[in-house]
């Protein structure tokens, strides 16, 4: 009667990783019990999903041809587009939010153009937002560009409302850690770097400020959700950052708090069920609307009871 916070299945949006081809159904090793999946596969779980409450997906694209600019990225065909206009066809009132990135697309693993062995931000903004608008044509509600590029959000806007995608909405991933617990999503993407790391372009785990002005930046740009990741290692900053803007603030419990949780559950360490409830929990008491997580099935199951 005076809990202060509630977690509902529909704080929660489910994570999927899309492959090219038919049925497709990889587990990932460092992540049991989440699935590298095509499309078809994709609108069964989407199902499942649907069934328990869960009303909003993330999709992830893991193409068979990757190059330098990451051209398969706005293919019409590509993984991604093919996945949201099947996801629509089948299961219509489902809402779908696509990643905008290049780093599963291209062959050396960065989120942008690589020149003379820099990232070369302004040049890899067009790139994102001709991606962006491919999602926004298979009929993608949202787009989420996680790249960490400067000047993003605007050049997305402005593209999506150009083409008549007014209604289209982004969710930036505006503070963005360089943190170590990306590296089981690196497996499960096969978006790992062959040369370098990407801290020249996410956030110092150390900055705190920095984060408030990343988020002020992106709203100005047009951003209409703010995300903060990790969740759990950042739950001050989601707080700040609920403080600081009037749009909604997302949190995304990554691939290695999942593992961490799920490999501590396996070995009877913890209670798996209580930890990820917990977790969540406390992310939604940060400040968070919404929370994407690979637990959604299994919190919207536990959530039921």
């Amino acid at each position: 009667m005076v809990e202060e916070t509630q977690l509902l299945a529909a704080n929660l949006v489910y994570p999927l990783f899309i492959v090219e081809g038919t049925g497709i159904r990889q587990e990932i090793d460092s992540m049991p019990g989440v699935f590298r999946l095509s499309a078809d596969q994709a609108v069964a779980e989407v199902g499942m999903a649907r069934s328990l409450g869960i009303r909003a997906v993330l999709l992830f694209g893991i193409p068979n041809r990757k190059d330098p600019e990451g051209s398969s990225s706005w293919a019409e065909d590509g993984a991604v587009q093919v996945a949201v206009r099947m996801l629509l066809e089948k299961h219509p009132d489902i809402y779908v939010i696509t990643d905008v990135c290049l780093c599963e697309y291209t062959d050396h693993g960065h989120c942008g153009l690589v020149e003379d062995g820099t990232i070369a931000n302004d040049p890899t903004l067009d790139l994102l937002a001709r991606q962006a608008l491919s999602h926004a044509r298979a009929g993608a509600h949202m787009v989420a560009p996680s790249d960490m590029m400067d000047g993003r959000v605007g050049r997305i806007r402005d593209a999506l409302d150009a083409d008549g995608f007014s209604d289209v909405s982004i969710m930036s991933y505006a503070v963005k850690y360089a943190s170590a617990f990306y590296g089981p999503f690196r497996e499960a993407a096969r978006s790992a770097p062959v040369f370098g790391d990407r801290r020249g372009y996410q956030m110092n785990p150390a900055n705190s400020r920095e984060a408030l002005r990343e988020v002020r930046l992106d709203v100005a740009e047009g951003a209409d959700v703010v995300m903060v990741k990790p969740a759990m290692p950042c739950l001050d900053i989601i707080t700040r950052v609920r403080d600081e803007v009037d749009v909604p603030v997302a949190a995304y419990q990554v691939s290695g708090e999942f593992a961490m949780i799920r490999a501590a559950g396996k070995n009877g360490w913890l209670n798996e069920d209580a930890v990820v409830l917990e977790s969540l929990l406390a992310a939604r008491r940060a400040g968070a609307s919404l929370v994407m997580t690979y637990f959604a099935p299994l919190a919207a199951r536990l959530l039921e009871t």
